[in-house]
C-alpha cells in the first residue's frame, strides 16, 4: 500500500507541475509569440527539383498564385524564379524559329547549287518554275515550299477603321486594300494569332486611307500621315516586346501610294530598318532593295479585271502595231516621250489620252511592245497591264527596283530602255530580231501567273510573290 501511495503522490505532483507550466504560457504568449516566427522553406534550398517541377507545368500554372504562409523574400523569389523561367522558354521559341529559318536557308543554298528541283516536293506539275525567266528555278521553287512550310505572320489588331485593318480595292492603289485584306480574312496558312510564333508582324495601315482621311487636300502637308505612322508604332512598341527586340527590323508596311515612303518617315526604326513593301520602290528616295520590297502597281476600273486582259489573245494572233502608249503628262519622263512620238510614226501609237472611240486594252493586244514609263513617282499599273495582254514591257524608268526581281530575270521578258535614249525607241525596238522577241513574249506568258490578282489567292500569284519577298528578307537569303 505504501509503495502505491507514494506512485499516486507523485502523478499528482506530476499533474500540477503540468497545469503551472500551461497557466505560465497563457499569460506570456505575447513574449513567447516574439521569439517564434514560421516562415516557409527557402526556395533555393529546393534545387533542381524545384526549377523542373516549374519548367513542365503548363503556361496558367505558370502564372497562378501560390498560396503558403512566408516571407516577403520568399515571395519576390519565386516571383524572380517565374520571371526567369518565361524569358528561359521565350529564348528557346526565338531559337526554335531561327533554327527552323537556318535549316531553310540550308535547302534553298543547297537547292541553288544542286539546280535540282526535288520531285518529292512537287504538288503540280504545272507551278514548277522552268525556264530563262527565273534567274535560279531550282532555288526558287525551294524556297518557295519553305516558306509555304514555315513563314508565319502576326498582323497587329491594333487601330481603327478606316484607316487600319482596312485599304482600297479598286482603282490605282488596288493592290493595297487587296493585300490587307487577304492578310485580315484569308492567309490562314501563313498568319498566327501567337506571336510568339511569328517571324514577322504586319502593321496594317493604309496609307491611302490616310491621304484620304486625315491630309488636308493640297495642303501638300504630309505630316498627319507621318504622326500617325509614329503614333501607331508607338502603341506597338509599348504594348509589345517584339517592335524593341528588333528595334523593328522583323516588322513590315504596305503601301501602293505614292507618299508612302514619306508615310514611313514618322519613325526612323522603321525607315532604317523595317521591311517596307512600296510601290514607290525609287532608289534615289531611299528605297532599299536589301531589305525593302518593291509592290506592282496594279489599277482596277471598279475592282475587277477587264475580261480582255483575262483571256489575252492567242499566240498567232496579229499584233500589227509596233508599240502603244496612252496617259497623261505626269512627271518629266512622259512629256519627253509624247514631244519625240505623239502622232509621229503609225508604228508607235503614242497618244496623250486616248480618243473614246478607241480602246485601251485591245490597243494593248494588238501590239508587240506596250510603253511604260514612269509618271510622278517610279512604278507604273501599265506593266501589269501589259503583262496581262501578253504584250513585252517596255520599262521606261530611272532608278526603279522592279517587282519580284529577287528571283525573276526582267531582261527575259521585258525591255529596259535608258530614258535618254526615248529619240531612238523605234530603232530599238525594231532591232530586236524576230526570235528574240519572241522568247521575249513566251517569257511574258510564264510569269504572267506571277502578276495576278486572285480572290481567293492561289499558289505562285501576285499576292504570295509578295509574301516570298518578305519572306527573303526576313531569311535573309537571295535564290
Amino acid at each position: 500500500m505504501a509503495s502505491c501511495c507514494r506512485y499516486s503522490a507523485s502523478t499528482f505532483t506530476l499533474l500540477l507541475l503540468c497545469v503551472f507550466a500551461i497557466l505560465m504560457v497563457f499569460f506570456n504568449y505575447d513574449h513567447f509569440n516574439s521569439f517564434i516566427s514560421i516562415s516557409a522553406p527557402n526556395l533555393e534550398s529546393l534545387g533542381p527539383k524545384f526549377e523542373l517541377q516549374r519548367s513542365i507545368v503548363s503556361p496558367s500554372d505558370q502564372i497562378r498564385a501560390v498560396s503558403f504562409s512566408g516571407s516577403t523574400d520568399d515571395h519576390q523569389h519565386l516571383n524572380r524564379s517565374t520571371t526567369i523561367i518565361r524569358e528561359t522558354k521565350k529564348r528557346n521559341g526565338e531559337q526554335v524559329l531561327e533554327q527552323g529559318l537556318a535549316r531553310a536557308r540550308a535547302s534553298i543554298r543547297s537547292a541553288a547549287i544542286a539546280r535540282i528541283i526535288r520531285t518529292a516536293s512537287l504538288k503540280n506539275d504545272n507551278e514548277v518554275p522552268v525556264g530563262d525567266v527565273y534567274r535560279n528555278p531550282s532555288a526558287f521553287y525551294q524556297s518557295y515550299v519553305e516558306m509555304e512550310r514555315r513563314f508565319k505572320i502576326y498582323v497587329y489588331t491594333e487601330g481603327e477603321l478606316p484607316i487600319v485593318h482596312d485599304g482600297p480595292c479598286k482603282d490605282i492603289y488596288t493592290i493595297e486594300g487587296r493585300f490587307i485584306h487577304e492578310m485580315e480574312h484569308g492567309a490562314k496558312r501563313f498568319r498566327t494569332n501567337d506571336p510568339q510564333r511569328a517571324h514577322v508582324y504586319f502593321m496594317p495601315f493604309s496609307v491611302t486611307w490616310m491621304v484620304k482621311y486625315i491630309y488636308t487636300p493640297l495642303s501638300f502637308d504630309v505630316t498627319p500621315l507621318k504622326q500617325f505612322v509614329s503614333d501607331y508604332v508607338k502603341v506597338i512598341s509599348t504594348k509589345y516586346p517584339f517592335w524593341n527586340r528588333t528595334h523593328g527590323a522583323d516588322h513590315f508596311m504596305l503601301a501602293c501610294h505614292d507618299w508612302g515612303p514619306h508615310a514611313s518617315q514618322g519613325n526612323s526604326l522603321l525607315y532604317n530598318n523595317s521591311i517596307r513593301v512600296l510601290c514607290n520602290a525609287n532608289t534615289s528616295e531611299g528605297f532599299n532593295p536589301q531589305k525593302d520590297v518593291s509592290l506592282p502597281e496594279i489599277s482596277l476600273n471598279g475592282g475587277y479585271l477587264s475580261p480582255k486582259l483575262i483571256h489575252p489573245p492567242p499566240r498567232n494572233a496579229s499584233r500589227p502595231h509596233l508599240s502603244f502608249f496612252a496617259g497623261g503628262l505626269h512627271g518629266p519622263i512622259r512629256p519627253y516621250l509624247l514631244q519625240h512620238w505623239k502622232g509621229q510614226d503609225d508604228d508607235m501609237q503614242v497618244y496623250e489620252y486616248l480618243p473614246k472611240s478607241k480602246d485601251y486594252f485591245s490597243y494593248m493586244s494588238r501590239s508587240k511592245f506596250c510603253l511604260c514609263p514612269s509618271g510622278y513617282e517610279v512604278a507604273s499599273p501599265r506593266i501589269v497591264e501589259a503583262i496581262y495582254s501578253e504584250c513585252v514591257p517596255v520599262i521606261l524608268s530611272d532608278n526603279y527596283v522592279l517587282p519580284f526581281s529577287d528571283v525573276l530575270r526582267w531582261e527575259a521578258f521585258s525591255v529596259q530602255v535608258e530614258t535618254r535614249e526615248i529619240p531612238r525607241l523605234k530603232e530599238i525596238l525594231l532591232a530586236i530580231p524576230e526570235e528574240k522577241y519572241q522568247e521575249l513574249q513566251e517569257g511574258v506568258r510564264v510569269v504572267r501567273k506571277h502578276f495576278m490578282l486572285n480572290q481567293p489567292s492561289k499558289r505562285f500569284d501576285m499576292f504570295h510573290m509578295i509574301l516570298h519577298s518578305i519572306w527573303l528578307r526576313r531569311i535573309n537569303a537571295k535564290p
